[in-house]
């Protein structure tokens, strides 16, 4: 069962402002489910606790990104921080189009 939550219409509202979007928080409180439950509405979901797709994220930044391009949500980003300045070239390289992507 799925508790809707406040944080949804926040995190909603801000990704319609900023391109990229931090969700931080305690452990067990919801971010991934929050996550899940937003990529039903067409946003890929992507998590980097796979070993698979975190080996693609450290090995070729720019293939992960092309292979999970936004609007994506990237989920346990902390198991590969490396990755931050290729999202923030990517935001960059299209800042004339809108490339929300939602990192936890």
């Amino acid at each position: 069962m799925y508790i809707k939550r406040d944080l949804e219409k926040v995190v909603i509202n801000t990704s319609n402002t900023f391109p990229v979007v931090l969700i931080t928080g305690s452990r067990q409180v919801g971010k991934t489910t929050l996550l899940k439950k937003l990529s039903e509405e067409g946003r890929k979901y992507v998590t980097l606790d796979n070993p698979l797709v975190r080996e693609i994220a450290i090995t070729d930044p720019a293939l992960f990104l092309q292979r999970y391009s936004p609007p994506v949500l990237i989920d346990e980003i902390q198991y590969e921080p490396q990755i931050l300045p290729y999202i923030k070239m990517y935001v960059d390289e299209h800042k004339n189009y809108f490339v929300p992507v939602w990192l936890i």
